[in-house]
Parts: structure tokens; sequence; C-alpha cells
């Protein structure tokens, strides 16, 4: 097995190759959405219909490989291949794992969608199922757990093995991602494509947590504003972005183990406190009821609905949402990848994959199950227009009035609030410090880049949403992903082959399946 070792300790430095690009494609994003918002969001609607009419069924195709590919990790012969030196333990303790694993790859995203998106479903219900229907209330609740359950968590396990391979395995003394890839790569040329993939998924995570923070900033005006009775506005989303962006600057700054770790672990356990509330304080015997049903017609429904592409009607459903989500997935994967990779030293593959996948359902679908149940309590009894507020006031506002109905309303939303501004800030420090270490040069496995750089790219993904904001509307975040995933794809594929290459060359000898024969004595007659 190859090992690429430093004779000599350096300081890490920026890789400008990289930086730049990344920030000059970043900033053409950016200024043109500031000045010309209704143009330049036009223009990214435009780019994601083009590609989800003509590659809905790739996105599709790649998230059932993912699972496929999975599989064979977790249960094929290299399962137990260790990520690190033979007995050497976990690095983090499961509870840190998990914490950190959950927070930073979608605890954001489950606030912004959990209440509001079984609405969505509720009007525009997939199947062909009629709207109102008893049955598009099913649909509605179940249709979140898939497209934030097994395929979704699949996709971002798939690149956290081979980065995790060439870190503790090979033990390459880098953070790049592209450096995953070598497996496959020529050597003539190699460095140049190297650049060339590190630039791609730069753009990728920058596309994947601008669309978060699009997202997530709106929301918190909209709790600000209902908390406290303000008029919402446009200054309280810039002021909201720029006290998020010093807290996130603060927390990547401290770095991995005394920021990003101690929001986690605070993360968790007030999204823990939240779940349980939701299900004693609200209907928790429905709540209980449609999640066990939505489970069953989920399994019953999942080949349906990973290969749904709806060729003959051609609704909208399968590009707006699915396609969309397995963009997001996909968008988001080199962050989540490098930092799934970064803090699974010591474990097994099939524990990295297992654990990803497991826990990561385990917690994307209690939260959606209980807080999409919620919301589907109150519009089928009346007892609150969700569908109404959808409607006049937006996803934004359905999170905060959801929430205010509950028993304590101003108390809860303000708790909400206070785990929607850590959950964000968790999530977006994460991609700052993944972005600033495929950024650095010289960068060890177990070092943090620059704290400049850090703070550099905490400042860079606050523009670029300060950008979306202005055209304020949900198809621009929408598109921003789905424009920033398509690289992505082939450079999966890439990091899929590469371990598949380095896993044959380290250990098929070991592994390699042996031919039973009996003696020839044994088969005369």
């Amino acid at each position: 097995m190859s090992i690429q070792t430093s004779s000599k300790k350096t300081q890490p430095e920026v890789d400008w190759a990289i930086f730049i690009p990344a920030v000059i494609v970043v900033l053409a994003c950016a200024i043109p959405l500031m000045i010309y918002p209704d143009s330049a969001a036009q223009l990214l609607v435009d780019g994601r219909q083009a590609i989800m009419s003509n590659f809905l069924w790739l996105y599709l195709a790649v998230a059932i490989a993912a699972v496929g590919f999975c599989l064979w990790l977790a249960f094929g012969p290299f399962a137990h291949v260790k990520l690190g030196a033979p007995g050497e333990p976990p690095e983090y303790s499961d509870i840190h794992w998990v914490a950190m694993m959950f927070t930073a790859a979608i605890g954001a995203g489950v606030i912004a969608w959990g209440f509001a998106e079984p609405i969505y479903y509720l009007q525009t219900p997939p199947m062909g199922i009629e709207p109102g229907s008893a049955q598009s209330f099913e649909w509605a609740h179940m249709y979140p757990l898939f497209h934030w359950g097994i395929m979704g968590w699949a996709i971002y396990a798939v690149p956290a093995v081979p980065i995790a391979y060439m870190l503790y395995v090979k033990r390459y003394q880098t953070l790049r991602i592209s450096s995953a890839c070598d497996g496959v790569l020529p050597t003539a040329g190699r460095s140049q494509l190297k650049t060339l993939i590190d630039i791609f998924i730069v753009l990728g995570i920058v596309g994947g947590v601008a669309t978060s923070l699009g997202l997530g900033v709106p929301l918190i005006s909209a709790m600000l504003a209902t908390l406290f009775g303000i008029p919402d506005s446009m200054l309280i989303k810039m002021t909201v972005l720029a006290l998020w962006t010093l807290l996130f600057g603060a927390s990547v700054y401290r770095g991995l183990k005394s920021g990003i770790k101690v929001l986690a672990d605070i993360n968790i356990v007030l999204a823990i406190i939240a779940i349980v509330f939701v299900l004693i304080a609200g209907p928790g015997v429905f709540i209980l009821d449609l999640t066990l049903n939505s489970l069953g017609l989920m399994f019953s429904n999942f080949i349906a609905a990973a290969t749904w592409t709806d060729p003959i009607e051609n609704s909208s459903f399968p590009d707006d949402w699915t396609g969309f989500y397995w963009a997001w997935w996909l968008a988001y994967t080199g962050m989540i990848g490098l930092f799934f990779a970064r803090i699974s030293r010591g474990r097994t593959i099939r524990q990295l994959v297992l654990g990803v996948i497991g826990w990561g359902c385990l917690g994307t679908w209690l939260f959606m199950a209980i807080m999409g149940g919620y919301s589907l309590y109150l519009e089928t009894t009346g007892t609150l227009e969700v569908r109404e507020i959808l409607s006049t006031q937006g996803m934004s506002f359905v999170n905060a009035l959801v929430i205010q109905s509950m028993p304590l309303g101003k108390f809860t939303l303000a708790v909400f609030t206070l785990l929607s501004i850590i959950f964000y800030a968790t999530s977006i420090d994460s991609g700052a410090y993944v972005l600033s270490s495929i950024c650095a040069k010289n960068l060890a496995n177990d070092a943090e880049p620059q704290r400049w750089n850090r703070l550099a790219w905490a400042g860079l993904l606050a523009i670029i949403t300060a950008g979306i904001l202005q055209s304020g509307a949900l198809d621009t975040v929408l598109s921003m992903t789905v424009l920033s995933s398509v690289p992505l794809i082939p450079i999966m594929l890439l990091l899929c082959f590469s371990l598949v290459r380095w896993l044959n060359e380290d250990f098929g000898h070991k592994v390699r399946p042996q031919e039973l024969t009996l003696p020839d004595n044994k088969n005369a007659k």
C-alpha cells in the first residue's frame, strides 16, 4: 500500500489555484443577484428546469446506485476494513460522533422543511392523487420521510468512505477530496485534474450551503417577526445574516473540537427536547399512528417512488421535489464526505456506512414525522389554516405560526428560534471549515486550516446568501443547488472506482474467495 508522508512539518498555506477561481465564480453569482435580482434569478431557474427536464433520470439512478454501493460496502468482503491503525479506538465517542454528524449534515434543513413540506404535498400530491383527499394526507406525511431517508444518507455515506480510506489507511497527509480519486486518475495531468475536481467540490458546497442559508435566514426572520410582533422586512433578514455570520465565524475560528463539537452537543440536546415536547404536548397518538402508517407506505412503495419520473403526464412533482432533493444531497457530498471522514477515524467501513445511514435516518425521520404530523393535524382539524398560510405568507411563516400554536406559544417559539440559530450555525461553520480545508496546501489530516481562510469562507457564504435573498424567491434558492450539483455526479463515480481499486490492491488477496474442490481420488468411482 502506498503511503504519503511529509518529511517535515510545514504550516498550511492557501492554494490560490483553487481559492481564486472559486471566489471569482461565487462573486460572479452573488453580485448579479444583488444588482439585477429578477434577471439573474430567472437565469438560475431556467438552468434548473433545463437540467431536470433532461437529466431527472440520471439523478434518480445516482441515488439508487448509492444505496447499492453502500450495501456492498457494509456487507461485502471489505466491510471490516478498519479506517485507522490496528487497535486504534474511534477518535470520537459515539454520542459526539452522532451529534456532529447529524447537526453538520442535515440538522438545519429539518427545521426549515419540517412543518412546511407536507403542506406543499397537500397542494400538489404525487402519483396523481386527488388534492385534499385522505390519501393525499397520508402521502404528504410519507414523502418527507422518503426524501430525508435512506437514499439521501446513502449519497452522503458514499464519498465519506473513500476519503476516510485515503486519510487513515493510505495515510495521505492532505484533506483534499481530489486525492481520494488517485486510484483511477491518470499520472499525466493528474495535478491539473485534481485542481479542477477541488474547484467543482468547492462550488458544490457553496451552492448547497447557500441554499440552506437562503432558506434559513427567512425562517429566523419570520420567527423573530412573529415572536416580537413586528413586520418582517429585508432589514431584519440582513441583520439576521450579519449576526449569524459573526456566530458561525466565531465558532469556525475556534476550530473543530473547541467550536463545532460544542455547538453540535448543545444542538442535539435541544433537538431531542423539541421532539419530545411536540410529541407530548401535541397530538401524540395521532402523530405516532400517522408515522407508523407512513413508514409502511414508504417501504411498500420505495422502488416506485425512487424510479418515478412521470413520463406520460409529465407533472412537475418528480422534478421539483425528488430531483431537487437528490441534487441538494449531492451538492453537499464534498462537504459532508470530508467532514464525516474527518470525524470517523478508528471505525470500520461497516460502522461508518451503517452509522451514517442508520443514525441519520433515525434523526431525520423522528424530526420530519413529528413536526410534519403536527402540521397535518392542525390542517385536518381546522385548528390552523396551514395551507392558507403557505399560500399567502410563505414557507417561513408556516414554521413560525405552527410553532406558536403549540402550548406555551411564545416561549416555545423562542426555544425553536434558538434551536434554529444553533442548527444553522453548526451546518455553516462545518461548511466554512471544509471549504477552507480544500483551499489549503500543506494541511495535515489532523491539522486545521488558517483562521483567516476559515473566516474568509464564512464571509463569502454570507455574501452569496445576501445575493439570493435579494431575489426573494424560493425557486432561486432551489435552483442554486441543482446547478451546483451537476459536476458532483462524475466526481462521485471517480471516488467509488478509486476506492474499489484501492481495496482490491490492499486487501483483495485476503478476501478473494477460494475454489472448493475434492481431491481426485475422492472423485474416482
